[in-house]
């Protein structure tokens, strides 16, 4: 590899990590901060609500949409102007005098984030093939992970040691870290492949308005119930109208979304295990980081301080995943981590309260922190090597919306898997449904997921073989 190469994928690394840490601080850290926001601004319950949930609606609503602009506009463009457009509406959250003021912002900081999710990991996808790629994929999910973990970490100390707002201005310095080498990627870019055809606004508009549905009726069904009109109108709405934007991919000759991506079994079974272990993190994550509070009497800083020994595993031991997966393949990884993970919420089901920091959750969120990093660098590094090139940021989407809506999910059915109430018969269940979302997951990934390793179809190719993707069964 020359230097200049070197070099270029070091700011490829340098621009994924830290837009990628935007988007995961910032959507993790809130959740310690929302009593201080309630305290400052008022507004109560509801306020609380749509701080986070209002993130999650345009979020999920048009990452698909991102992704297939990224591939059309070219990764590196799009990213910068996601970038910027974050940075403005974090400084508008940091800064609201009231609360509609911050829950505007956070709208619009969603929009923000679904331009950035997608365009990150396709940077990666783009830039390097094989073993290189793999590597950047693991040092890349080894600091996203720690990023996910040490977030709630940040929060607490962000409201606990001075505001709230801290935990949506501090984006402003990854931000400034990223723009001169994202600028200079924006420049040494290859233009995208020319398309006659224009793009496809129906079907942004089909997959925003349908996934925008699907997703409000998630977020407004545990305090409203599946029968009611605002709640149920949206869900039928919105998968209406996804079945017909997937109508319309099947007919058209330039898809924003090739449906083909799932006809290898590579890309589909990953995002199946994708589906399963990011709706057990985001129902578990939700779950401990309450518990700790409001149960066992944690201040937020110190519930941040205790979810942090899952952050280790993760920041020393992703990149090696990344080499095992090339020496076994992506199976064996990809069905051990979840399991691990799995076994460490089995420990908090059968614990007995009351709950003892050291002997009942330190041990849980280490095994935790060990599953992820076997899991997440293979998983990733799975799915998008399954993609076609020219198609990375549409594929990139496709995973982040099926872990995020999936996530969303698990956090909106913790309430009735609780009985409403966060005592520990309510702990336990949801801790147990979590573990059992993880061996679904492993489960998965040990039937279905390729023993060998994938390579990516040739561009256009809307139907893999086996043959080239080099995938055997074993």
């Amino acid at each position: 590899m020359s230097p200049s190469a070197g070099g270029n994928l070091r700011r490829v690394l340098l621009v994924a990590i830290a837009s990628s840490c935007l988007v995961i601080i910032d959507s993790s850290a809130v959740s310690l901060a929302l009593p201080a926001i309630q305290r400052e601004l008022g507004g109560g319950l509801v306020l609380q609500q749509w701080v986070v949930d209002g993130y999650l609606l345009t979020l999920g609503a048009l990452i698909l949409a991102a992704g297939a602009l990224a591939d059309r506009f070219g990764t590196a463009r799009l990213l910068a102007v996601g970038t910027l457009w974050f940075t403005v509406t974090s400084v508008v959250c940091g800064l609201a005098p009231a609360g509609w003021v911050l829950v505007l912002g956070r709208l619009t900081q969603g929009a923000a984030g679904a331009v950035i999710t997608p365009s990150a990991l396709a940077l990666i996808t783009a830039a390097a093939t094989g073993a290189t790629r793999a590597r950047l994929i693991g040092q890349w999910t080894a600091w996203i992970a720690a990023a996910s973990v040490a977030a709630p970490f940040f929060g607490g100390a962000a409201v606990d040691l001075g505001s709230w707002r801290l935990v949506f201005l501090i984006n402003i310095v990854p931000a400034a870290l990223m723009w001169r080498p994202l600028a200079r990627l924006r420049r040494e870019a290859r233009p995208p492949a020319t398309v006659k055809e224009p793009f496809d606004v129906l079907s942004a508009v089909l997959t925003a308005c349908g996934l925008g549905g699907i997703v409000l009726s998630l977020i407004t069904q545990s305090s409203l119930g599946w029968t009611h009109p605002l709640v149920a109108i949206p869900l039928i709405g919105g998968v209406l109208l996804m079945a017909l934007y997937v109508l319309r991919q099947r007919r058209s000759a330039a898809p924003q979304l090739p449906l083909g991506l799932f006809r290898s079994r590579a890309f589909a079974a990953g995002n199946g295990a994708t589906l399963w272990a990011y709706g057990a993190l985001g129902m578990g994550g939700f779950l401990v980081g309450l518990y700790l509070q409001q149960r066992m009497g944690l201040t937020a800083f110190e519930a941040g301080i205790g979810m942090l020994p899952a952050t280790i595993p993760m920041l020393l031991l992703s990149s090696s995943m990344s080499r095992l997966m090339i020496r076994t393949g992506p199976r064996l990884p990809m069905a051990l981590g979840p399991a691990v993970a799995g076994a460490g919420y089995t420990w908090l089901a059968f614990a007995v309260p009351p709950l003892a920091y050291w002997r009942d959750v330190f041990g849980p969120m280490v095994l935790l922190g060990l599953g992820l990093a076997i899991m997440v660098a293979p998983l990733t590094a799975t799915v998008l090597s399954a993609v076609p090139p020219g198609s990375e940021g549409v594929g990139s989407a496709v995973n982040n919306a099926v872990a995020r809506i999936a996530s969303l999910v698990a956090i909106g059915a913790a309430g009735a898997i609780m009985g409403g109430v966060l005592d520990d018969g309510g702990f336990r269940r949801g801790v147990s449904a979590t573990a059992i979302l993880f061996a679904a997951a492993a489960v998965t990934s040990a039937v279905w997921i390729p023993t060998a390793r994938i390579v990516a179809p040739p561009a256009g190719d809307g139907e893999p073989s086996e043959a080239r993707r080099g995938v055997h069964d074993e």
